[in-house]
């Protein structure tokens, strides 16, 4: 068996393999993670295990640089296979071995995942592969199972870091349905970010943060704008100042998920304009956007101590998740 990086030739097997895993073909999930391979290289590790010239596994996996609020960087990864005939002999342990090999090269410190706590057969393998609970706990909502209607103002600054460049991205921010009242949304102009708001969000990033990021910015914004179907993305104005912005992608297979999810990855408020609602104005908006799209669902992660985020999550609706967080650190 050979371990070498997947080619764009590689991905009907890859999506073949999947489908037998989870029942049905996510062309259109492996498509994506194909074209912001070839836009991004760099940033994407995937690797195929070949036999007598036939894939026969495979892993996916992208590095973090600071998504969910994280300092250090850290390999995700987001989906591995085995054909069918081929599983129990050793793929999947060969595969994140060469995983291993290449976040060293990278000196990428760990890599993350997470998985449904119902799926004891990738429990099993996490576990052999040398995999740990992580510090990070996964919450979700229903997008029409809030509680935003309650609130009117801020209860927290959470980590952020970026979104937006050209405007490829489908603009819902002026829904005329209003399925979740008219909250503080109302009373700042909310609207999709935009290639002229890259600077404000580095500010409103280095404010937070303390760090200056303006090229990983620039990179989850240049990903989020040429991939609408992905990204989902606002930015907040008062009085014609950019003063916060949320990101979330709409997920559809990350981690084996058969279900179209959104992912919260960032919601960032200048911390001038604290405790003034802009926070759950963004949600507000994002909630009807992901509605919008029929997306049902939406998670994030934080810090099990990182108590003020969660505490924001948990003030609007949202809850633990049946997902886990997993980390391996490598050696």
């Amino acid at each position: 068996m050979t371990i070498r990086r997947l080619t764009p030739q590689d991905f009907d097997a890859v999506i073949a393999m999947d489908a037998a895993a989870v029942g049905h073909p996510r062309t259109s999930y492996f498509e994506r993670r194909l074209k912001t391979a070839l836009a991004n290289p760099a940033l994407h590790v995937q690797f195929g295990a070949e036999r007598d010239g036939s894939l026969v596994g495979f892993v996916m996996a992208r590095q973090m640089q600071g998504q969910f609020g994280r300092a250090q960087p850290a390999l995700r990864l987001e989906a591995i296979g085995a054909a069918p005939g081929e599983r129990g002999q050793g793929i999947g342990s060969a595969l994140l071995s060469k995983l291993d090999e290449e976040a060293r090269r990278l000196r990428i410190p760990e890599i993350r995942t997470t998985a449904s706590w119902r799926n004891h057969a990738i429990m099993q393998f996490f576990d052999r592969a040398g995999f740990e609970l992580g510090d990070d706990l996964v919450v979700d909502c229903h997008v029409r199972d809030h509680l935003l209607e309650s609130h009117e103002s801020d209860q927290v600054l959470a980590p952020p870091h970026l979104t937006g460049f050209s405007s490829t991205e489908t603009d819902y921010s002026a829904s005329p349905g209003n399925d979740f009242e008219a909250l503080a949304r109302d009373k700042v102009d909310l609207r999709t970010l935009k290639a002229e708001d890259l600077y404000d969000i580095v500010r409103i990033d280095e404010r937070i943060t303390g760090r200056r990021r303006e090229v990983y910015i620039y990179e989850l914004v240049d990903e989020a704008m040429n991939d609408s179907a992905v990204r989902v993305s606002l930015v907040a104005r008062v009085a014609g100042i950019a003063v916060g912005f949320v990101m979330a992608r709409t997920d559809f297979g990350d981690y084996g998920r058969a279900e179209p999810v959104a992912v919260l990855d960032t919601i960032g408020v200048d911390p001038d304009y604290a405790h003034r609602g802009i926070g759950h104005a963004l949600l507000s908006q994002l909630l009807i956007n992901l509605d919008g799209l029929r997306v049902e669902r939406v998670e994030s992660v934080a810090a099990r101590k990182d108590f003020g985020l969660l505490g924001f999550f948990y003030d609007i609706g949202f809850r633990p998740s049946p997902r886990l967080g997993f980390v391996k650190r490598v050696g």
